[in-house]
């Protein structure tokens, strides 16, 4: 991400999208050699946690990001995949320079990016919006969480029967 010998901050990706990004990097590699190997380097570099233990406040795909370049403008985008990019929309790649920049980085974290023309820039993220990542919400159930129970406690209270079965 940066040429001038600057120390680059400290990211996160989960498991999942570290495997995924890897391989989107590798597809890209004889089109794109120099994004690919800034992506992939990102994947290298970055600190790899199961999706359960992500932190809050984390740039992951499709997260709400709003950041502020050393210009002084903020901007807020969506990184998404690249067959979801839509730049009228606010969606911004992940296979472009600022997209590849964004991964992995945490609220208050700045890095200084490459962009297409040449220019050496600098970015803040100001805040990450991952869609209520830590809690449901008020008045949303987690089924999946009270199916685990149901069984936990079937198993509690020694009834081993699966249940319905299909024929």
């Amino acid at each position: 991400m940066t040429k001038s010998g600057t120390r680059l901050p400290r990211i996160v990706v989960s498991e999942e999208e570290q495997e995924r990004l890897s391989a989107l990097a590798a597809s890209i590699s004889a089109r794109n050699p120099e994004l690919a190997e800034e992506l992939q380097g990102e994947m290298e570099r970055a600190r790899v946690v199961r999706p359960d233990k992500m932190p809050a406040g984390v740039v992951r795909m499709n997260s709400r990001v709003e950041f502020e370049s050393d210009d002084g403008q903020r901007r807020r985008v969506t990184l998404v995949y690249p067959g979801e990019a839509d730049i009228s929309a606010g969606r911004i790649s992940i296979l472009t320079p600022i997209g590849t920049a964004l991964i992995g980085l945490s609220e208050g974290q700045s890095i200084n990016w490459t962009a297409r023309d040449g220019r050496e820039q600098r970015l803040t993220v100001l805040s990450v919006d991952n869609g209520g990542e830590s809690a449901p919400e008020e008045g949303v159930v987690d089924l999946a969480g009270a199916r685990a129970a149901r069984r936990q406690d079937a198993s509690a209270a020694g009834d081993d029967d699966p249940g319905p079965s299909a024929a």
